[in-house]
This record gives structure tokens, sequence and C-alpha cells, in this order.
């Protein structure tokens, strides 16, 4: 189950990796599982740093391996520099439903994860896609004084791992050791 009608609940799909000619047009690298799917959502919210703009895709083709779009407003190479590296982000909501077990990577980020003892293990920080399964990576919630904490990387294997996700208490419980 994903989080659902959570207007304006934005979240991120895609970034700007680079200019296109010099009419302001900008490469897409798209998060999403097909990459021209990104443009079947509307508006686009582009953030960079503490900005974020809305913004229309006016115009979109393909482009050798990659995808290259013009946004409202944005007619100018020098004004198009100014967006690479940005975040591209969109309403959660305009996200379809999933079916029972499945999650979005954003409904995870932000959950605590227990072992099945109930030790807290950390914070989930952030979620890599392997060859094999994807990745967890928890913010370690056991560190030394004066210590950075390290990362956890937890295999994102449903039963065999990962045995319970509970969104509404916002939690996470695995079948995984971490030594400290």
């Amino acid at each position: 189950m994903s989080l659902k009608g959570e207007s304006e609940k934005l979240i991120v799909v895609g970034r700007i990796c680079g200019v296109f000619g010099v009419k302001g047009w900008l490469k897409v690298y798209s998060f999403t599982e097909q990459q021209l799917q990104i443009l079947e959502y509307k508006p686009w919210h582009l953030k960079q740093g503490d900005c974020l703009k809305r913004l229309d895709v006016i115009e979109s083709r393909k482009h050798g391996k990659g995808l290259v779009v013009q946004l409202k407003g944005i007619n100018d190479r020098d004004v198009a520099a100014e967006w690479v590296n940005a975040k591209i982000l969109i309403d959660s909501g305009q996200l379809p439903e999933l079916p029972e077990g499945e999650y979005y990577w954003a409904d995870l980020k932000g959950l605590k994860v227990f072992d099945l003892s109930g030790v807290f293990l950390g914070d989930v920080i952030d979620i890599m896609q392997t060859g094999a399964n994807d990745v967890l990576v928890l913010k370690e919630a056991h560190t030394e004084a004066g210590k950075k904490p390290a990362e956890v990387l937890i295999p994102y294997v449903m039963d065999q791992v990962i045995k319970k996700i509970d969104l509404k208490q916002q939690e996470i419980i695995v079948d995984w050791d971490v030594d400290y």
C-alpha cells in the first residue's frame, strides 16, 4: 500500500543532467521504471538547492539513450544551465496504486528499522538498486560518542529479510543481525 491522498507530497522522479542545444532544452535522467513514464506526470517541480519552481514540459523527445525536454519559460541555454543537477519532483498523488505488499521507495524513506527482538537499527535514508535486489541504506542508530554514524545496508528481500512493513507505524521489521 502506498501513501495516497496526500496532495502536494512531492517525490523525486528524476533529475536534470545537462543542457541540450542553445534554445534551453534540458537532458533528463528519469528514475521511473519506464524512462518515458516521467512525461506522464504534470506539472514538474524543479528543486535546485533551496529553490523550488513549478514548470510545465512543453515539448519532449527521445535523444539517443536519453530524453530531452523543453520547459515553459526556459528558452535560453544559460538559463537552462542554472537547472543542471536539479531534482525533478511530482505530486505523489499522481502515482498509481500499488498491489498489496508493494511499496514506492518514497514510502520507505524515513521509516525506522528494528530487528526481530525490537532493537532499533536506524532510519532508512536511501535505497540502492543492485543487480540481485534492492538494498535499504540506514543511518546507523548505535554509534560511539564523537563518531559519525555509519550506514547499515540491509537487502530488501521480502519474507526472508524484510518481515513486516507498517506505514502507519512508520517502521520496518527485519531479520538481520548488525554487529556493533
